[in-house]
């Protein structure tokens, strides 16, 4: 197995990298960053299997040549509404196949198109397998299959503000707080304001309760398309401390994040600062996922949570998705753009493999309110 790992010295990928160097079939590991020596200190952190490259993720050419030149591609390159789209038409070129922590709403409507051209090519394009989306996802396929007449999914993150940011992160954070994103309520798809809907949840122990906002993540709009008949589908999130939140959407009121490169710009200028905000901040993140139905004529209500620091809850489900691709464990599935609640028809061996990898996943099978 020869993997490429694209953004692969970034925060979110190093725990991807520590899970790729205890397979002993993975032959070799190609970090590929902009950030040339980050790059190389990762390899050096590990054994000779890894090497580093500089690649510029906005150079075609350069990413499907790489790409050709291994088995399958990892994308950890964000902010993914600026990035998964050029990295799918390159994987498609290329002519192999390529998962990624895809988290953007915006990329995941930009590349379902490209569906019926993977299916031709016979290339799985896995897009959002980390945490939110990825195990929400399957999470919400578990509860999903386990009802008679499933309706309503409602999906929750929150993030810890003293675990690892990287400008790419908050450039993410401040896109999903900008603008509208899509939500289904009654049954219709509908446009609602980011950092509305407010609603306070409770997360898994230490997190506890913290509120909870409309968000731009990919599951509002992936899953009222891969799962039919739910009448429901809704994604908040929201950060802890609380007051997080309600800064980035004073800022977001101002204009400051009405752009790609404004919101580029207040990242790098946050990031250089973001240890202020560590106080009080709890190191770790999670999700929640409610869902509602009936089963064999009773209403039932399942919850699933999830916790722990973001890099591991978001690289593990990439990782073994990576893995499982090359081990031909998807290969009854035709080509296409998958995301985890398409692609895992069964959800349960994929989640057992991520807890089996330090993962804390818990569930409630009557419910948690």
């Amino acid at each position: 197995m020869k993997i490429l790992v694209l953004g692969g010295s970034g925060d979110m990928a190093i725990d991807a990298l520590d899970e790729l160097m205890k397979e002993k079939d993975v032959k070799s590991v190609t970090i590929a960053d902009l950030n040339l020596e980050r790059a190389r200190n990762e390899c050096e952190k590990r054994d000779q299997r890894f090497q580093a490259v500089k690649v510029d993720a906005t150079n075609h050419t350069q990413v499907v040549e790489l790409m050709k030149q291994h088995d399958i591609s990892m994308g950890f390159v964000g902010p993914f509404y600026y990035f998964e789209k050029p990295m799918v038409e390159a994987a498609l070129e290329a002519g192999k196949p390529y998962v990624s922590i895809c988290d953007d709403y915006e990329a995941y409507l930009d590349i379902i198109p490209f569906d019926d051209q993977a299916r031709a090519k016979d290339i799985h394009i896995l897009t959002g397998w980390g945490n939110s989306p990825g195990l929400t996802q399957a999470l919400a396929r578990k509860g999903y299959n386990s009802m008679d007449d499933p309706k309503r999914i409602n999906i929750h993150w929150a993030g810890g503000s003293g675990e690892a940011a990287g400008p790419a992160n908050l450039t993410h954070l401040f896109n999903i707080f900008h603008g509208t994103t899509l939500q289904t309520i009654r049954s219709k798809e509908i446009e609602v304001p980011t950092g509305g809907g407010r609603k306070v949840v409770q997360f898994p122990f230490p997190m506890g309760d913290l509120p909870v906002y409309y968000t731009g993540h990919a599951e509002s709009v992936s899953i009222p398309r891969n799962l039919k008949g739910l009448t429901e589908v809704t994604l908040h999130g929201g950060v802890q401390p609380s007051y997080i939140a309600i800064l980035v959407k004073m800022l977001d009121s101002v204009g400051l994040f009405n752009t790609h490169e404004r919101r580029k710009k207040a990242a790098e200028f946050f990031y250089k600062i973001e240890h202020f905000f560590d106080a009080g901040g709890l190191g770790k993140s999670v999700g929640r996922i409610d869902t509602y139905g009936t089963n064999k004529g009773k209403t039932v209500h399942r919850t699933y949570s999830f916790i722990g620091h973001i890099g591991i809850i978001t690289s593990v489900p990439c990782t073994v998705a990576a893995l499982w691709e090359l081990q031909g464990k998807f290969k009854s599935a035709p080509g296409g753009i998958y995301s985890a609640d398409r692609l895992l028809e069964d959800p349960d061996p994929f989640l057992e493999e991520v807890m089996r990898r330090g993962v804390e996943i818990f569930y409630y099978e009557d419910g948690l309110y």
